[in-house]
């Protein structure tokens, strides 16, 4: 029987290619993987070890009666997968909701999901999304046992929840891992309640890391192709070693099942959040009362920057940590605490896993000169009410002179009291107001409208149309083709443009 040629590589050939090749041979060469780089042969020990300490998590919340649409109305048709099961019973229970057959009666809504066991004595961690709003929360162990659990505390931006049974006897426990040690490629396994299927064990690699699927602002997910499905939400991500390095949190998938898409909180994000609901039963996050935007490649070069990094502030909080320690708009933050900000979403997660009341040091890109500020952190949770409640602003001069101009396809006026009222801006705001934009300008291009302010220009004040015209002609001569514009739309919400000077 002849072989086709590429196929006549004698074993021993093949063993001495291995070993480093035959003396002077130029054939082919081969690459053998290790046992470890072909995956474990099995983790059937490891699940065995750890699927004990992995919940089933049960809530039910009671719902008044009401109509489709309205508060307390009819319960909305979930998505099933396809071949569900399920599909028939739902279907026949929808079609009799929707003739009018449950309407105005009051029922019990339950939801699963999944969670596991930190501390013998009874802590849980699950998703917050799993639990939140509900009435009673069970817990489903392995062995059959049930217990009803109370809320220590939660997160919504983070999506993490911290339970508490009491239990008969101590339970068994994981603990976590550093997730920062773990690489794209390595293997992980997934334990979870899959469609209320009970605990299920699902193994994959880490797909990617530090994904940001823009669910909360300190999206900084582990990705993972392991099966992760509805009902896995707050069950754990194990390392080989057994440690918890993330908690299983979202999926993206057309049908509502795993299509390798799977999302976990890092344990380095969740441990800290975890420690502070544990101990105060809420969070203190670090607060620096910016509001910031990117640094895109136009504005880094409006700003001659050699590369576009760090986090651009667009809006100061009044009284804020930030404004009272020196920081300006405009400036680009560099650095904080001693870490680098190589993207804008990398300061919010650093400044809010930073102590509050620490002092700490923030260099800033300003007028094209690195300075260090001191600042000494707030708390993000008063920020939040000093920000909801902090409606004052300085309005404009009442003697300032009528003005008009058109700058790059933009008509500008003096924003008076006359031009607030018909533009409906808010008293906060002010610079010179845009009453035209030219279609197909560039102004246009980027997203400008009539009713928004232009409150600087190069990171100079702006308080009357003139000011555009000088602080235009002053860039030009200094030999700029781009002018980085703050404009404050008519509710005072900030951020810059970056605008070609013509």
């Amino acid at each position: 029987m002849k072989f086709p040629k590429f196929l006549k590589v004698s074993v021993a050939a093949l063993a001495m290619t291995v070993a480093g090749g035959l003396a002077g041979h130029s054939g082919p060469q081969f690459t053998m993987l290790s046992a470890h780089a072909a995956g474990p042969a099995s983790v059937a020990d490891l699940a065995d070890n750890l699927i004990g300490a992995v919940v089933n998590i049960s809530t039910s919340q009671n719902v008044g009666g009401g109509t489709n649409g309205n508060e307390g109305g009819s319960t909305p048709r979930p998505r099933v997968p396809d071949g569900s099961p399920f599909q028939e019973f739902f279907d026949d229970f929808f079609k009799q909701q929707e003739r009018g057959g449950s309407r105005n009666q009051p029922r019990k809504v339950q939801s699963l999901g999944s969670g596991f066991v930190i501390d013998p004595e009874g802590i849980i961690i699950t998703n917050n999304h799993v639990i939140a709003d509900a009435d009673e929360i069970t817990v489903d162990f392995t062995d059959g046992s049930k217990l009803v659990a109370e809320v220590i505390g939660t997160d919504a931006k983070t999506d993490i929840a911290v339970l508490r049974v009491k239990p008969p006897k101590p339970l068994q426990a994981v603990k976590f891992g550093e997730s920062s040690k773990s690489r794209v490629g390595d293997w992980v396994m997934a334990i979870g309640n899959p469609f209320g299927q009970g605990s299920s064990v699902t193994l994959g690699i880490v797909s990617a890391i530090n994904r940001d699927i823009r669910s909360g602002p300190y999206d900084n997910f582990i990705q993972t192709d392991a099966a992760i499905n509805r009902g896995n939400s707050g069950g754990p991500l194990f390392n080989m070693d057994g440690d918890v390095i993330g908690i299983n949190t979202a999926i993206i998938s057309p049908s509502g099942g795993s299509i390798g898409l799977g999302f976990s909180i890092p344990s380095s994000l969740a441990t800290k959040v975890i420690k502070q609901l544990r101990e105060f039963g809420e969070t203190r996050r670090g607060w620096l009362g910016v509001s910031i935007q990117p640094v895109t490649d136009d504005i880094a070069e409006s700003l001659s920057m050699a590369s576009a990094k760090g986090a651009l502030v667009a809006g100061l909080t009044a009284k804020g940590p930030a404004q009272n320690s020196g920081v300006k708009v405009g400036d680009v933050i560099l650095s904080f605490d001693g870490k680098n900000i190589s993207q804008m979403r990398d300061l919010p997660r650093i400044v809010a896993e930073t102590p509050v009341g620490k002092s700490v040091d923030v260099v800033v890109l300003r007028k094209g000169k690195e300075e260090n500020i001191s600042v000494t952190l707030g708390r993000l949770e008063d920020g939040e009410k000093i920000i909801a409640a902090n409606k004052n602003g300085t309005p404009l001069p009442d003697d300032v002179k009528p003005q008009t101009t058109v700058v790059s396809g933009m008509t500008l006026v003096e924003l008076d009291d006359k031009a607030r009222e018909e533009f409906k801006i808010a008293e906060d705001v002010k610079g010179a107001l845009i009453t035209v934009v030219e279609p197909g300008s560039d102004a246009a291009e980027k997203g400008i409208k009539a009713g928004s302010v232009i409150s600087e220009i190069g990171q100079e004040a702006i308080v009357t149309p003139l000011d555009v015209e000088k602080r235009i002609a002053e860039l030009k001569k200094d030999g700029r083709k781009k002018a980085l514009m703050l404009v404050a739309s008519k509710d005072g919400q900030l951020g810059f443009i970056v605008l070609t000077i013509k």
